[in-house]
């Protein structure tokens, strides 16, 4: 079996990077060794970076065996990001989904009691205007206190450098909720090089970029681009804002997405390597499967 090496430990960098999925066929050697089956790639993975973004549990949640599944296949201090259901913060709109939130909690609850729940991020439309503030506000005194929580706005009226961004923000700070940052400007610096960043560009919204902290762990999520060196300008500009986060006692979760998912730990291997460069003597190494069948034979 191709499990990997003990301790079975993820990363403990003091910053929290990941990509938008875990499973990704592209992956082996980078992520997890060649030939590794399917149901071994998370364990590898969150030994390989040590959070991911739950995009999955947007689309449907799963029963509470696969939450224990999870649980019990990720690395000590992984964390899970998972995203609020569509039916929530889309469909239902925050409001008539009781049943809904109740069945998410206690899912989320299984990867909390095993100590592998990072924040949960709601992530409302672009047409969840302001005038849905008292809605927000309401729907986030209702969740327990207990979990980490992260909200994404995408309705450009949020961002308007006066009330409606100062009312959300005063909120965020007041309940200790993290503002997530949804920075797409790697992604459209210039037109499509491929299909599939053509198909990226007309998927993602151009969010204006904030370095806005309302709690304690800062979320920013960067879409980057195929050649992966086309973002390192904007990898600089958010490297000394990390830095300073951190300085702050902060601990920011940063998470490197790439129009092709296969790229996306390389992606974050150059975000690892600027943060050491700009740290010195911080451990920001970002650990490799092995390679050989001798290698592999000394864990088996």
């Amino acid at each position: 079996m191709n499990r990997p090496p003990d301790p079975f430990v993820s990363p403990c960098w003091p910053v929290a990077v990941g990509a938008p999925v875990w499973a990704c066929d592209g992956w082996a050697e980078m992520v997890y060794p060649t030939k590794t089956p399917r149901k071994d790639w998370l364990a590898w993975y969150t030994r390989t970076l040590n959070t991911v973004e739950g995009n999955s549990t947007f689309y449907a949640v799963p029963g509470e065996a696969t939450f224990r599944g999870w649980a019990e296949q990720a690395a000590e201090g992984f964390e899970f990001c998972f995203k609020f259901p569509r039916r929530i913060s889309h469909d239902s709109m925050l409001q008539h989904c009781d049943d809904e939130v109740r069945e998410f909690l206690s899912r989320l609850r299984v990867i909390a009691e095993a100590e592998r729940l990072g924040p949960t991020f709601l992530q409302l439309g672009p047409s969840f205007a302001p005038d849905r503030l008292p809605v927000l506000a309401r729907f986030l005194r209702r969740l327990p206190r207990e979990l980490p929580w992260a909200v994404e706005l995408r309705h450009h009226d949020w961002f308007d450098s006066a009330d409606n961004e100062a009312r959300v923000n005063d909120v965020l700070r007041d309940l200790a909720i993290d503002k997530v940052t949804f920075d797409s400007r790697p992604l459209f610096q210039s037109p499509p090089d491929d299909a599939i960043e053509e198909k990226s560009q007309g998927r993602k919204p151009k969010t204006p970029v904030r370095q806005t902290v309302t709690a304690s762990r800062p979320m920013v999520r960067i879409v980057g681009r195929n050649r992966v060196e086309m973002a390192d300008s904007f990898l600089d500009q958010w490297v000394p804002i990390v830095v300073r986060w951190l300085g702050m006692g902060l601990r920011p979760i940063i998470f490197t997405h790439t129009p092709d998912d296969r790229l996306a730990p390389e992606f974050a291997a150059r975000l690892l390597a600027k943060l050491a460069k700009a740290m010195p003597g911080v451990d920001f190494t970002l650990p490799r499967p092995p390679q050989s069948p001798e290698q592999l034979s000394l864990l088996d």
